[in-house]
Formats: structure tokens, sequence, C-alpha cells
């Protein structure tokens, strides 16, 4: 019997004291519900602790209800061997029943540290707080609290068709995995989402327990592969063995059964299992599969876990969503007398908090799909990059649970004493960067006649006296009929020019020590619309001029305009447009040249399989796509003062079927290296309107890195960097040289200053501007007493 942690309090007091013990508490007792409301029957799907647990938690709401659980294995069959639980996870299962948690609290094994084990260095971080148990344990305890709370528990039984259930019961709760039949029955509403990965692992154990959760790294002969350990009891560990298809193949392990490869995998992890055997439990190799589903509820049945939603095992955080989701299921279904009303609120809960797990788990799963382009980064630095790569652990965090760690891969950096990453500098050629900050290209689209005005001067100048090493202007056109909007500026003209020397002066005048940047190109087949604000990519009411790219290839077919192909004569003329634009922004005083070659424009067009269909010397193959951007940047750069550096900006992948990949992205890179680009500049995507990008924080970063540290060169990250956090992160880890943003220096023009202030950094690479000295530190906010 499980044992509450104290008495219920009872109804009526004692007239005096009573010597006597208490009677057993009731282990149904709780909170009760109206009378008459909720669901009276429930059926769950699945007996995993997603599905126990919320049985339990309906059942101890009102022990009048009736609630059956199926599940088609016995009691004592599980699949894997240890599970993970944040304190945060079993502070949400004290407070849903104190009965579980003080059973668990029993069961707990916890540390602190990782050990990442890369090239024969073991690098250790501590201050992470892992607690983990047996999952056969853990079921054993939900079993247990479920028969105490008068759960039917059926094992050994498939559950009745959904259809069956929904009719019988006033609510069904699917909790069947990541293979549900429920999901599948009403596929047609909940609308799933079910993404195969590129790995493939499996789960294992070994009889001791790691000191700490253990990431190693085995280079093989036929690829990289990595071990996943943690111990789960005083006497045992989960291990998990996970590689590329391509890797699992090549080794022979798609022809070897459970014995076989359970005794291969000890083999190549010998070290680290001190040459014991690993152990299986109906183990087998599986390609991991990320389930998103678009609605959560159908009727009077609902998905938890697994059944409507996965995240990589890599972050630790199955079994902790199951039961979340069990518990904020019972507390909706508690709060809320009408079912629909409950199950939305379920879903309301739960989804943002579910999405942003799946977020970091995917970008966790990406760097381990992509762990052999990180293994050359040196130990600690791997290390660094391993613990950040779900986006979640940062810079920040890592200071405050192991100054000694990250001050140690801060070292390994360059930083100088009390630096932080973002703040050392940075060299492109002949121009040094005192900062690794970038305020990205922003278009303003309020020029007259491609002239910037006051508002540019106004804009650049406030973003130069805000700290950044480097402030770019928005993409400058090189022709009238290269702009986007009528509001774009240009330097087809010598007074253009004129007004980007008045803006150059004054940058470098006032905040002397900000690099300023051009960033050169032509809208291609975007242009002649109208300003953002005005309807984007809607093409202007009056006025509009003729088009010109790589096809005849409307952006938006019935909406934009076809545009002309470039034929030989155009193709010269436009290449000569960008050769005398960059010799007017050299002459204007500009630092550094950007090449716009990404989202669409017309360079871009030239690049992408989706917009480029010629037949000529400029269509075809990636050879063929690069011939005409090439041109280009081979006479720009001519025409650039040679100390001065030239970046590209590409889009990495077009985010749609048949577009440019990330191997493409590289090999762009690669050519416009070899020609003598300082740097790339990688964005992604805006190159076709049906993309579909996968948003979320820092969502670009992972091409970055893949050209930084595949072909050694530097690059420029951008997409959606917020915080000075982030940048000091990506930098430390190796994805990035410099990092630009946008939206945050539209927020605040000051964001580099800021920075530098809540860091505590008064240094060279941030200095303030003399009349504004005053306020470098945070003003007070209220009383501190």
């Amino acid at each position: 019997m499980l044992t509450p942690p104290g008495p219920e309090p009872r109804s009526t007091p004692a007239p005096a004291p009573d010597p006597r013990p208490d009677p057993p508490p009731d282990p149904r007792s709780g909170p009760r519900p109206r009378p008459g409301s909720g669901p009276a029957r429930i059926a769950v799907v699945g007996g995993g602790p997603g599905g126990l647990y919320a049985a339990a938690l309906l059942m101890r709401q009102d022990p009048a209800r009736e609630v059956t659980v199926w599940e088609r294995n016995a009691p004592s069959d599980t699949f894997g061997f240890g599970v993970v639980l944040s304190d945060e996870t079993l502070g949400g299962i004290r407070d849903a029943d104190p009965v579980v948690y003080e059973a668990l609290r029993g069961e707990l094994v916890r540390w602190d540290d990782i050990d990442v084990v890369h090239r024969g260095h073991r690098t250790t971080s501590t201050g992470h707080g892992f607690a983990a148990l047996g999952r056969r344990r853990l079921l054993e305890i939900l079993h247990a609290r479920c028969a105490e709370l008068g759960v039917r528990l059926r094992f050994r039984t498939e559950a009745p068709p959904p259809a069956v259930l929904a009719a019988d019961h006033d609510l069904v709760v699917a909790a069947d995995g990541v293979h549900s039949r429920t999901r599948e029955a009403h596929a047609a509403h909940f609308r799933p989402r079910v993404t195969p990965h590129r790995c493939r692992y499996i789960w294992l154990a070994v009889d001791f327990p790691f000191e700490a959760f253990r990431f190693e790294i085995a280079e093989t002969e036929y690829g990289v592969m990595q071990l996943h350990a943690y111990p789960f009891s005083s006497g045992s560990s989960t291990v998990i063995v996970e590689m590329r298809e391509e890797v699992w193949r090549a080794a022979g392990f798609h022809e070897l059964d459970e014995a076989e490869s359970t005794a291969r995998c000890a083999k190549v992890f010998a070290e680290a299992l001190g040459g014991r055997e690993l152990r299986s439990n109906a183990s087998a190799w599986t390609a991991f599969r990320t389930v998103a589903n678009a609605r959560w509820s159908y009727g009077n049945t609902v998905l938890i876990g697994d059944a409507a939603h996965t995240a990589h095992f890599s972050i630790g955080s199955g079994t902790k969503l199951a039961v979340e989701d069990a518990v904020a299921l019972a507390a909706a279904v508690d709060a809320h007398t009408d079912l629909d009303e409950a199950l939305a609120a379920y879903e309301a809960e739960r989804r943002p908090v579910v999405e942003s797990t799946q977020r970091a788990a995917g970008a966790s799963l990406r760097w381990f799909e992509e762990l052999a382009g990180h293994v050359d980064r040196p130990p600690r630095r791997f290390a660094f990059d391993l613990l950040t790569r779900s986006r979640r652990v940062t810079h920040a965090n890592l200071r405050l649970r192991d100054p000694a760690f990250t001050a140690a891969v801060e070292e390994d950096f360059g930083c100088p004493p009390g630096t932080p990453p973002m703040f050392t500098p940075f060299r492109l050629r002949g121009l040094t960067l005192r900062n690794r900050v970038v305020v990205s290209p922003m278009d303003l689209y309020v020029a007259e006649d491609g002239v910037p005005g006051d508002f540019h001067l106004v804009h650049l100048g406030s973003r130069a006296l805000g700290g950044a090493g480097l402030v770019m202007t928005e993409m400058v056109c090189v022709s009238p009929e290269g702009r986007i909007t009528p509001g774009c500026t240009g330097l087809w003209t010598d007074e253009q020019a004129a007004a980007w020397t008045r803006i150059a002066d004054f940058v470098h005048t006032s905040a002397p020590g900000t690099a300023l940047g051009v960033q050169l190109g032509h809208s291609g087949r975007k242009g002649s619309t109208r300003r953002m604000w005005e309807g984007i990519d809607q093409p202007l009411p009056e006025g509009n001029w003729p088009l010109v790219a790589a096809s005849p290839l409307p952006y938006r077919p019935g909406v934009n305009q076809t545009p002309a192909a470039l034929d030989r004569t155009g193709l010269a003329a436009v290449r000569e447009q960008f050769t005398a634009a960059a010799l007017r922004a050299a002459r204007s005083g500009f630092d550094l040249l950007e090449l716009h070659c990404a989202h669409g424009y017309l360079l871009s067009g030239f690049l992408s399989p989706l917009t480029n269909h010629r037949t000529d010397a400029y269509g075809g193959d990636l050879t063929a796509r690069l011939r005409y951007p090439l041109e280009v940047f081979d006479a720009v750069r001519e025409a650039w003062p040679a100390d001065r550096p030239v970046t590209v900006r590409i889009s990495a992948t077009d985010w749609a079927e048949g577009g440019t990949t990330a191997e493409d992205a590289v090999e762009i890179a690669r050519a416009f290296t070899a020609h003598g680009a300082d740097a790339i500049d990688v964005s992604t995507g805006q190159v076709v309107p049906e993309e579909e990008p996968a948003y979320g924080r820092s969502y670009q970063t992972p091409y970055a890195d893949r050209i930084r540290n595949e072909l050694g060169v530097p690059v420029i990250a951008v997409g959606a960097i917020s915080s000075w956090d982030d940048v000091n992160s990506l930098l430390l880890a190796g994805r990035a040289d410099l990092c630009a943003l946008a939206r945050p220096h539209l927020y605040d023009p000051h964001w580099t200053l800021h920075a530098a202030a809540e860091q505590e950094y008064a240094g060279p690479a941030a200095p303030w501007p003399a009349p504004y000295r005053a306020g470098s530190r945070r003003p007070p906010t209220g009383r501190r007493d």
C-alpha cells in the first residue's frame, strides 16, 4: 500500500485531545467536485505513465467515477529502462497527488554532472540537477495508486475501437503512444503530422550506475556513433546508442538480431562501460518520429503524451510531457463542468509548452544528426556546443551552474578577463570590428528617388551610437528597375552617393570605431511592389515598372507581373550596374560591402532551382546556376578596395520541396569563398511564397554553423537571435563569428550598449558616446528596501 504524507483533516473537531491514533486515511480522499459535475465514465487507452497518472488523478477527483485503463501488455512489460523527471515535473506531481510524489521521492536517483567524452578527453560540467528512476518501478507505483483509488486496470486487453469507447464513455483519454490507434482512427480531425528522422537508436541498459549523465562519441571506420547514458537506480543505467542511418547500415547493424546488436554496441563503447555487457529488453533499432497534431481533442476523445506529441529523447522530455499532460487534463476537467470547455482549456494550456519543448527537442535532434560536422571542435568547445544544442541551456545559465567550466571555455575562445564573448574583436581583411554584434539590414522604404534622407541618417546613426560593431544599410538598389518599392534607396546616381557620404561621415565622426556596411542588391522578380505596410509583395496600384529575372516566373502567379528573362545584353548591363554602385559605395566611405544573393531577389533567383529554369549556360546544375552571381561578385570585388571586406548573403534553404538544400548552401558558400568572399551571411527562405519555414529561436543558425565548420570560413548568423545571451552562446559554441540582429535593434537602438551594461562590461568594445555616459547605468525602477 502507498501511504499518504499525513491524515486528512477530520470534518468535525474532537471535543478533547484523543490519545488514540488517527484512523488510516482513505487513499481515495482528495478534492471532490460538485455533485453531478464532470464525466462519470472515463476510458483511458494505454497504460504508460501518462495514461495511468491521468486515470489516478481523474479518479481521485471523484471516487464515484468509473475509470478504466486498457493496456495490451502485461503489468510487468515495459520498454526502455530509466526515465528522467525534472524538478518542475515533480513539483506538479506533488501538487496534484502527494501520495504518488512521496512514493517517487524515495526511488529517485539524483546527480548534477554531465560528462562529455570526445577524442579521449572527458569534460565535466556540473550544476545541472537530474532525477531519474526505473520505468518499471514508476509503473508499479502508478499501478498501486490506481488500484487504491479504484481504477479498473485491464492488462493484456486491447481497448475496444475508438468509436465504441466514445459512445460508451463520457471521456476517452488516448494515451496509446506514438503509434496511437485512436489518433489514426480520427486522423481526419486530429490531422497528425508524423516526421521521420535520419538517425537510428536502440534502448539498452548496463548493470552499474554512471556517476553522471554521459555523452560519448565514437568515431569508427563506418562513421560517428554516440552514446547517451544515465543512472536510474543504485545499480543500473540506461544506455542509448544512436547513429545516422547510413552509418548504421555501413556497420551492418541492419543485419544483426537483438542479441548481436547489444553485444556489438557493448564492444564499440567498451571503455565507457568498463568492459561490462549491455542488456536489452525487446530492444530494437528505431528511427525517431516527431508527432504533432493540429488538434488534440475530438468530441469526447482527447490525446495525451506521445499520442499527441513527441520530443526527442536527447532532451529527456517524453515521460515528463506525458505526466504533465495528465496533470493539466485532470485540472481542466475539475475546473470546467462542460467537457468541451475542459478539453479546450487543457489544450490551450499545454500546447504552447509542448511546442516550445518540441522546438528545443528538434534543435537537439538535428544537432545529433549533424554530429559529424561538430567533432573537430576542441574538447571544451565541443562540450559547450553539445550542452547548448537545444538553445534552452545558454551561456548565462551555464555560468550560474558551472562558472569554472564556462570560464575555461571563454578563455579558450580568447575572451580577455571580464569580457563577454560578444565583446571580443573580430577581423575581416583590413577591417577590425570592435565587437561581434551586427545591425542587420532592414528595409525602411522611405527614400525619395533612391536618395536616403534624414530618416536614414537618424536610423543608422542611432544604431551606430548604440554600440554595434557593424551597422548595415538596407538593401541598396543598383538601378531604378532593381528597387523593391518606390521607397527603396539606391546607388545609381551621384546624388544618392552624396547622401550616403553624409551618413557615413556622421557614423565615423560621432561613433568612432563603428563600421558601416552597404548591402547591394537588385529586386529581380520581387520588385515594383507597395511599401511593406501598404501590402507586402502586392503590385503598385499604378506606375509599375518592368521586371527582369533569371526566368519568366512571377513571384505570385496572378498577382505579380511576369518578369522578362535576362538575355546576354541584360546580364552584362546589370553586372555593370553592380560595378558602378560598388565604386560609388567605396567613394561614399563604406567600410564593408555585402552582395545580396538571398531572399528571392535577382541573384538569389539564379541560385535556386525553383526560380531558375534556364537552359543556357546560366541554368541547370548548381555550378551553372552559380555562374552569373559569381560573375557579378567578381566584378564587385574588383571594383571594391582591396583592403575592405566583401561578404555575401545567401538563403541556405528555400524551405520548399525541390529548392536549395543545406548541402547546396555549403557548395554555394564554398564557391563565393573561393572567389574572395571574406564571410558568408547565412539567412534562409523568402525565395518562394509557398515556403514552410521552421520558425523558432535562432532557427537559422544551424545553417551558419554547418557552413562555418564544414568549410572553415567566417559566417554571420541571423534569424530570431534576440538576446545577448543567444549571441554569447552562439559564439562560444563555434556556430558563428558574428551575429546580426534586426528586430531587437528596432526595439532598442542602444541594444549593444545595454547588453554591455547588463553584463557589467565597460571595456573598449562598447564605449558610450561622451554625451550619453551619464546613462550608462540602468536607472533605478523602484524602492530596493
